[in-house]
């Protein structure tokens, strides 16, 4: 009998997975979660590797998006068409024109031959062509993914640093009184910024641009998904 795996994963320690785990079960409902944390320079993930080691052909791996199944795009395609091959189907809530069925429809969508030995020349470069239309598509979607990683970081770089140039102080000063930010547009910042709301960033840059402090971050954040 076939299973249904769902895969979470988080860079960071001090993100939130409950919103990858939140997607994947409210489109199915009876998918065995795996998750855990690593970091981009960390890239031993042992629930993965244990998922890869019982996954077999016709199970199938749901992710929240394509970047959670790799960072690097040359192994997200390489892995993809492993498992591909092996029977086993990826379905990717947030870029669903990759799930492999998708794919094997697309593949499926070929000429038929003629018997005409010049026509079918023809045919079958066309129908190779459109096969590699198909996988650069999926390696479009990694290499996007992991773009849009490298894009993110930079952006939060760039915005902190702009923040000091302009003055602004970035996270608390050590010995000052906290300034209690009030509560309402605080939690509207949390579900601005946050990316576990409408936002890019983590919980550390979320916090720091927000300007409160951990304890109180992650009751309003707590409070805010209790409200989901």
């Amino acid at each position: 009998m076939s299973k249904i795996y769902g895969y979470a994963r988080i860079s960071r320690k001090e993100q939130s997975i409950d919103r990858q785990i939140r997607n994947i079960k409210a489109a199915y409902p009876e998918a065995h979660i795996l998750q855990e944390a690593y970091t981009g320079t960390k890239m031993d993930r042992p629930e993965w590797n244990k998922l890869i080691k019982a996954v077999r052909k016709d199970d199938t791996i749901v992710f929240d998006s394509v970047s959670r199944m790799s960072r690097s795009a040359d192994e997200g395609v390489t892995t993809y068409f492993q498992l591909k091959e092996a029977g086993v189907n990826l379905v990717f809530l947030k870029e669903g024109y990759i799930n492999t069925q998708t794919y094997e429809e697309a593949s499926k969508q070929s000429i038929d031959s003629t018997g005409n030995e010049i026509a079918d020349i023809y045919i079958e470069a066309t129908n190779k062509v459109l096969e590699l239309l198909a996988k650069k598509q999926i390696a479009t979607a990694f290499e996007q993914a992991e773009k849009e990683v490298q894009d993110l970081r930079q952006r939060t770089k760039e915005g902190i640093e702009t923040a000091r140039l302009e003055g602004k102080q970035i996270g608390q000063k050590a010995g000052t009184k906290l300034h209690i930010k009030k509560k309402g547009p605080a939690m509207d910042d949390i579900r601005q910024y946050s990316q576990d709301f409408d936002g890019k960033l983590n919980d550390i840059d979320t916090m720091k641009l927000v300007g409160l402090s951990r304890n109180t971050y992650y009751k309003y954040k707590r409070e805010l998904k209790g409200l989901l």
